[in-house]
């Protein structure tokens, strides 16, 4: 049986480029990159997304269950219902993102790569005498992105209406991995995936989060935390920080200076001469040209031009902070910056 830490069967296509760092073990292309943006963009193709995680909860009690250990308000979440919720640390502090859909027997997690094993050991920890099994379900099922409609699957996560990626995941048997091109077409890779997530603004953990994010920071506060809901694991930093309004840092969207050097992710971000954040993610778009995602400071005027190695950049305000629960603030200093 395939581990997740197995190479995508689809390295084999012709042309296929290994993705590294977080997305190894999947291609980063299969030839021509921009061309596969351009087919995603239109609607057309899918993403092999198969070094993701997959956890599985079973029991009679695993949605009241989920419900007290997470962000979200899960209880009587409808058959085939999706969401998204977070695990946090007992600071506020985002330690797993989950995107949950429930099928009426089972809620299946779709989670980032490598972290699957450890969301698994944490909720077996809290399982205590609920009635609920808990399973890492990685080895068994892959996960793939489509901009349309998802692919045939039994399990199939579709985001909130208006979520500024789209698309669908769709979890399909490992084994069936290798046969989709030819039931499905040709896939495109991570890095055309990439360039829409960047441009969208929706952050990945691991990837734009670092071990202080809280949820108000990168737009979470929008699609994985009901503020009405009972007591969980950090409610109180997040409640204090939704009532001050006050998060230390924010994830902007950048638009690169195109006539410069593309800046790795972790080039320092500044702001007249002085460091105010980080690169976390850089993509090249079809249309808008460089683009990436910055960690920066509360304090950087939204409108300020800021400088990320040798390019210049414009700040927007990622359309999940101006969806965020008083994200009127942030509505208002997207006047005047530059359009999508």
């Amino acid at each position: 049986m395939s581990t997740s830490t197995d190479p995508s069967p689809l390295l084999a296509l012709p042309g296929a480029v290994p993705a590294e760092g977080v997305d190894a073990g999947v291609a980063w292309h299969y030839g021509d990159p921009l061309r596969e943006q351009r087919r995603l963009l239109d609607g057309e193709g899918w993403v092999d997304l198969s070094t993701s995680g997959v956890v599985r909860v079973t029991g009679p009690a695993r949605l009241g269950w989920l419900d007290d250990l997470t962000s979200q308000a899960l209880r009587g979440l409808p058959a085939g219902a999706s969401t998204e919720a977070l695990v946090l640390d007992p600071n506020g502090r985002v330690e797993h993102h989950l995107r949950l859909v429930d099928d009426g027997t089972s809620a299946w997690m779709v989670v980032e790569p490598g972290t699957a094993a450890a969301l698994t050991a944490y909720l077996l920890r809290m399982r205590f005498w609920t009635e609920v099994e808990v399973e890492d379900a990685t080895a068994a099922y892959a996960v793939v992105w489509s901009p349309g409609e998802p692919l045939p699957a039994e399990v199939v996560w579709r985001p909130a209406p208006g979520d500024p990626l789209g698309g669908a995941l769709s979890l399909v048997p490992r084994a069936e991995l290798a046969a989709l091109p030819a039931a499905a077409g040709a896939p495109a890779g991570s890095w055309a995936h990439a360039a829409l997530r960047v441009a969208a603004g929706v952050p990945r953990l691991g990837v734009d989060t670092d071990d202080r994010t809280i949820p108000h920071e990168v737009g979470w506060m929008a699609t994985a935390v009901a503020l009405d809901k009972g007591c969980y694991r950090g409610q109180e930093t997040v409640a204090r920080v939704h009532n001050l309004g006050k998060p230390p840092r924010r994830l902007v969207l950048l638009h690169l200076d195109g006539s410069a050097e593309l800046p790795e992710p972790g080039t320092a971000v500044l702001d007249a001469g002085r460091e105010v954040g980080l690169l976390t993610s850089v993509a090249q778009h079809a249309e808008l040209g460089p683009v990436a995602l910055a960690l920066v400071k509360r304090s950087v005027d939204p409108a300020a031009t800021l400088v990320a190695g040798a390019a210049s950049a414009a700040q927007e305000v990622p359309a999940l902070l101006l969806a965020a629960p008083g994200g009127g603030a942030g509505r208002r200093a997207q006047a005047g910056l530059r359009p999508a």
